[in-house]
Protein backbone atom coordinates (compact mmCIF):
# COMPACT_ATOMS: atom_id res chain seq x y z
CA UNK A 1 0.00 0.00 0.00
CA UNK A 2 0.90 3.45 -0.46
CA UNK A 3 0.54 5.41 2.50
CA UNK A 4 2.08 8.90 1.23
CA UNK A 5 3.42 10.53 -1.86
CA UNK A 6 6.36 13.59 -1.71
CA UNK A 7 7.24 14.33 -5.52
CA UNK A 8 7.30 18.06 -7.53
CA UNK A 9 3.81 18.96 -9.23
CA UNK A 10 4.43 18.23 -12.64
CA UNK A 11 0.82 18.75 -14.31
CA UNK A 12 -2.63 19.75 -12.63
CA UNK A 13 -6.08 19.14 -14.03
CA UNK A 14 -9.47 19.70 -12.88
CA UNK A 15 -10.03 16.37 -10.90
CA UNK A 16 -5.88 15.12 -10.75
CA UNK A 17 -2.66 16.71 -9.95
CA UNK A 18 0.57 14.52 -11.48
CA UNK A 19 3.77 13.86 -9.39
CA UNK A 20 7.10 13.43 -10.33
CA UNK A 21 8.42 11.07 -8.04
CA UNK A 22 11.76 9.36 -8.53
CA UNK A 23 11.41 9.54 -12.17
CA UNK A 24 7.87 8.64 -12.73
CA UNK A 25 4.68 10.70 -13.00
CA UNK A 26 1.93 9.53 -10.88
CA UNK A 27 -1.53 10.88 -11.35
CA UNK A 28 -3.20 11.46 -8.12
CA UNK A 29 -7.21 11.81 -7.92
CA UNK A 30 -7.75 14.34 -5.15
CA UNK A 31 -10.33 16.91 -4.08
CA UNK A 32 -10.37 20.40 -5.23
CA UNK A 33 -9.14 21.47 -1.84
CA UNK A 34 -6.23 19.82 -2.34
CA UNK A 35 -5.59 21.10 -5.85
CA UNK A 36 -6.10 24.51 -5.07
CA UNK A 37 -2.91 23.64 -2.64
CA UNK A 38 -0.83 22.75 -5.41
CA UNK A 39 1.41 24.22 -8.17
CA UNK A 40 2.97 23.34 -10.91
CA UNK A 41 7.04 23.15 -9.59
CA UNK A 42 6.37 22.64 -6.11
CA UNK A 43 6.84 19.85 -4.19
CA UNK A 44 3.80 18.46 -1.89
CA UNK A 45 3.01 16.32 0.32
CA UNK A 46 -0.01 13.95 -0.26
CA UNK A 47 -1.73 11.44 2.20
CA UNK A 48 -2.99 8.51 -0.03
CA UNK A 49 -5.49 5.75 -0.65
CA UNK A 50 -5.14 3.19 -3.69
CA UNK A 51 -8.21 1.56 -4.50
CA UNK A 52 -7.94 -1.34 -7.41
CA UNK A 53 -11.22 -1.45 -9.02
CA UNK A 54 -11.34 -3.78 -12.26
CA UNK A 55 -7.48 -4.42 -12.20
CA UNK A 56 -7.34 -1.10 -13.27
CA UNK A 57 -5.35 0.85 -10.10
CA UNK A 58 -6.44 4.39 -8.97
CA UNK A 59 -4.63 6.78 -6.62
CA UNK A 60 -6.74 9.19 -4.27
CA UNK A 61 -4.16 11.96 -2.47
CA UNK A 62 -5.33 14.74 0.46
CA UNK A 63 -3.43 17.11 1.85
CA UNK A 64 -4.88 16.38 5.32
CA UNK A 65 -5.17 13.11 7.25
CA UNK A 66 -8.67 13.76 8.11
CA UNK A 67 -9.86 13.81 4.68
CA UNK A 68 -8.32 10.67 4.35
CA UNK A 69 -9.84 9.64 7.03
CA UNK A 70 -13.17 10.69 5.81
CA UNK A 71 -12.49 9.25 2.54
CA UNK A 72 -12.57 6.00 4.10
CA UNK A 73 -14.98 6.18 6.02
CA UNK A 74 -17.33 6.96 3.25
CA UNK A 75 -16.33 4.01 1.25
CA UNK A 76 -17.92 1.62 4.00
CA UNK A 77 -21.25 3.40 3.20
CA UNK A 78 -23.14 0.79 0.86
CA UNK A 79 -23.54 2.10 -2.56
CA UNK A 80 -20.15 5.01 -1.67
CA UNK A 81 -17.50 4.52 -4.36
CA UNK A 82 -14.48 6.27 -4.88
CA UNK A 83 -15.47 8.67 -7.17
CA UNK A 84 -18.52 9.74 -5.26
CA UNK A 85 -16.57 10.58 -1.77
CA UNK A 86 -14.34 12.34 -3.85
CA UNK A 87 -16.87 14.86 -4.64
CA UNK A 88 -18.64 15.27 -1.49
CA UNK A 89 -15.20 16.20 -0.03
CA UNK A 90 -14.71 18.10 -3.34
CA UNK A 91 -18.15 19.99 -2.70
CA UNK A 92 -18.08 20.42 1.06
CA UNK A 93 -15.08 20.97 3.65
CA UNK A 94 -14.64 17.79 6.43
CA UNK A 95 -16.36 19.97 9.30
CA UNK A 96 -19.42 20.21 7.54
CA UNK A 97 -20.10 16.45 6.63
CA UNK A 98 -18.81 15.40 10.24
CA UNK A 99 -21.43 18.72 11.90
CA UNK A 100 -24.06 16.57 9.19
CA UNK A 101 -23.54 13.06 10.78
CA UNK A 102 -23.51 14.36 14.28
CA UNK A 103 -26.45 16.72 14.35
CA UNK A 104 -28.34 13.70 11.79
CA UNK A 105 -28.91 16.37 9.10
CA UNK A 106 -28.96 15.13 6.09
CA UNK A 107 -30.11 18.11 4.34
CA UNK A 108 -26.43 19.42 4.45
CA UNK A 109 -25.05 16.95 2.31
CA UNK A 110 -27.56 17.18 -0.55
CA UNK A 111 -25.80 20.49 -1.91
CA UNK A 112 -22.86 17.97 -3.59
CA UNK A 113 -23.53 16.70 -6.67
CA UNK A 114 -24.77 13.02 -6.51
CA UNK A 115 -26.13 13.17 -3.72
CA UNK A 116 -29.62 12.67 -3.18
CA UNK A 117 -31.58 12.80 0.18
CA UNK A 118 -31.36 9.01 0.50
CA UNK A 119 -28.13 8.63 0.04
CA UNK A 120 -27.18 11.94 2.10
CA UNK A 121 -29.60 9.87 4.72
CA UNK A 122 -28.46 6.69 4.43
CA UNK A 123 -24.21 8.51 4.81
CA UNK A 124 -25.32 9.96 8.04
CA UNK A 125 -27.07 6.78 9.39
CA UNK A 126 -23.94 4.53 8.37
CA UNK A 127 -21.08 7.11 9.72
CA UNK A 128 -23.13 8.26 13.10
CA UNK A 129 -21.00 6.63 16.01
CA UNK A 130 -17.97 5.93 13.80
CA UNK A 131 -16.26 8.67 13.43
CA UNK A 132 -13.08 9.21 15.35
CA UNK A 133 -12.25 11.78 17.93
CA UNK A 134 -10.00 13.81 15.23
CA UNK A 135 -13.12 14.19 13.02
CA UNK A 136 -15.27 14.64 15.79
CA UNK A 137 -13.07 17.69 17.07
CA UNK A 138 -12.81 18.60 13.75
CA UNK A 139 -17.01 19.07 13.43
CA UNK A 140 -17.13 20.64 17.15
CA UNK A 141 -14.84 23.30 16.49
CA UNK A 142 -15.56 24.23 12.55
CA UNK A 143 -18.82 23.86 11.71
CA UNK A 144 -20.97 23.43 14.95
CA UNK A 145 -22.55 25.83 15.22
CA UNK A 146 -24.90 25.56 11.78
CA UNK A 147 -27.22 27.29 10.94
CA UNK A 148 -27.99 29.52 14.08
CA UNK A 149 -28.48 33.52 13.54
CA UNK A 150 -27.31 35.20 10.49
CA UNK A 151 -26.88 31.50 9.22
CA UNK A 152 -30.48 30.88 9.34
CA UNK A 153 -31.89 34.42 8.32
CA UNK A 154 -29.48 33.84 4.97
CA UNK A 155 -31.29 30.42 4.44
CA UNK A 156 -35.04 31.58 4.93
CA UNK A 157 -34.20 34.67 2.58
CA UNK A 158 -32.35 32.65 -0.36
CA UNK A 159 -35.57 30.19 0.32
CA UNK A 160 -37.59 32.82 -0.38
CA UNK A 161 -35.88 33.95 -3.46
CA UNK A 162 -36.57 30.70 -4.76
CA UNK A 163 -33.65 28.91 -4.34
CA UNK A 164 -33.75 24.72 -3.37
CA UNK A 165 -33.40 24.00 0.17
CA UNK A 166 -30.62 21.33 -0.44
CA UNK A 167 -28.64 23.72 -2.38
CA UNK A 168 -28.93 26.60 -0.17
CA UNK A 169 -28.41 24.74 3.63
CA UNK A 170 -24.76 23.37 2.59
CA UNK A 171 -23.58 26.53 1.02
CA UNK A 172 -24.81 28.55 3.62
CA UNK A 173 -23.31 26.24 6.12
CA UNK A 174 -20.29 25.90 4.89
CA UNK A 175 -20.09 29.81 4.59
CA UNK A 176 -20.86 30.22 8.15
CA UNK A 177 -17.94 27.74 9.14
CA UNK A 178 -15.36 29.89 6.90
CA UNK A 179 -16.69 33.13 8.32
CA UNK A 180 -18.67 32.38 11.64
CA UNK A 181 -18.92 36.04 12.60
CA UNK A 182 -20.46 37.30 9.09
CA UNK A 183 -23.74 39.44 9.12
CA UNK A 184 -26.90 37.41 7.26
CA UNK A 185 -26.42 39.89 4.19
CA UNK A 186 -22.53 39.14 4.01
CA UNK A 187 -23.66 35.53 3.66
CA UNK A 188 -26.42 35.89 1.28
CA UNK A 189 -24.05 37.68 -1.04
CA UNK A 190 -21.53 35.50 -0.89
CA UNK A 191 -23.93 32.32 -1.01
CA UNK A 192 -25.68 33.52 -4.35
CA UNK A 193 -22.02 34.34 -5.76
CA UNK A 194 -21.78 30.38 -5.39
CA UNK A 195 -25.47 29.78 -6.24
CA UNK A 196 -26.21 31.06 -9.51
Amino acid sequence: MIAFLDGQVAEISEVSVTLAVGGVGLEVLAPSSTLARCAVGETIHLRTQLIVRDEQPSLYGFHMNEQLQLFRRLLEVGGIGPKLALALLSHLQVPLIVTAVVNADPGLLTSAPGVGKRTAERIVVALKGLLSDELLALGAGGAASGMKGAGEDAAAALLALGYRESQVRGVVAELVAQGPDDPAEALIRKALGRLR
